[in-house]
């Protein structure tokens, strides 16, 4: 009999940001804490997402939760933002630092 793997899902709460300005480029990890506190790379979530293992979501301040997908910049930049942004990953860019 086959097994059939479920998506795990899990709310990102804080990140880390780099000193570039560009928004592409601004996030280096992603974070939360359910029953501890937890941080991996941009890249980790990136590859979460994209071999559905994971999904992220967002609770922007006023309104609902949001997925976070993985976009490409029109240079071809892998990056995280919710469904619910433009080109700029507004709702994750605005959460708090992670520790």
């Amino acid at each position: 009999m086959a097994t059939i793997a479920k998506t795990k899902t899990c709310e990102i709460k804080c990140i880390n940001k780099s000193d570039r300005f560009n928004p592409h480029e601004r996030i280096t990890h992603v974070g939360g804490y359910e029953d501890r506190p937890w941080k991996i790379t941009q890249e980790t979530a990136i590859a979460l997402i994209e071999s559905e293992e994971w999904q992220f979501w967002v609770k922007p301040p006023y309104g609902d939760p949001v997925w976070v997908i993985v976009a490409k910049s029109r240079y071809g930049h892998k990056y995280l933002k919710t469904v619910a942004d433009g080109e700029e990953p507004n709702n994750l860019l605005s959460l708090p630092e992670c520790p």
